[in-house]
């Protein structure tokens, strides 16, 4: 086999259409835009415009909500996973185990909003956790493991925060 006998299947590389070039070529003349109309024209290719008719995405009546601007990121965490980093030694028992921790040894990727401890897999190390969130299977197999779980301070909603705030200023008139 030498370099200069190297070649493609037939096939491998197809090349691009020409349009607009000749009859004979089969996309010639309107080079498959068809007769007329905006599409024909070049540079027009407004998404969801009707000719001035109301569009269906604003006939269409809407429902619900995005919860998208408020959700919570969280890095879901399993035991079973945890109980192979700590049998690995990528997590020191000894010690508190947190979101960094967890990201140390691979386990938490992302979260910006904290870890949660799911009970997916088996756990058996007695361990203790700083974690924001855990399910209630995780919590029982933590526990049943001679372990703890510690959770942050619940804090106030935005509305407790608002009524908070009135009351103060209606006892400070």
């Amino acid at each position: 086999m030498k370099l200069n006998g190297i070649s493609d299947n037939d096939g491998a590389r197809k090349g691009r259409m020409r349009v607009g070039r000749g009859i004979g070529s089969g996309k010639g003349k309107t080079a498959g835009r068809g007769q007329k109309g905006a599409k024909a024209r070049s540079g027009v290719a407004v998404n969801g415009f009707e000719g001035g008719q109301m569009p269906l995405h604003m006939r269409i009546p809407k429902r619900g909500f995005s919860n998208r601007a408020f959700a919570k990121d969280y890095a879901e965490v399993n035991l079973g996973l945890v109980q192979k980093a700590i049998d690995a030694g990528k997590i020191d028992v000894a010690a508190v185990i947190d979101q960094a921790a967890m990201r140390a040894a691979g386990l938490a990727r992302g979260g910006k909003d904290g870890v949660r401890l799911l009970a997916k897999g088996e756990f058996t190390a007695k361990a203790n956790f700083a974690v924001t969130g855990v399910s209630k299977g995780a919590l029982e197999a933590v526990e049943k493991a001679g372990g703890s779980v510690a959770l942050p301070a619940p804090q106030p909603s935005e509305h407790e925060k608002k009524t908070a705030r009135r009351e103060a200023n209606k006892a400070a008139k």
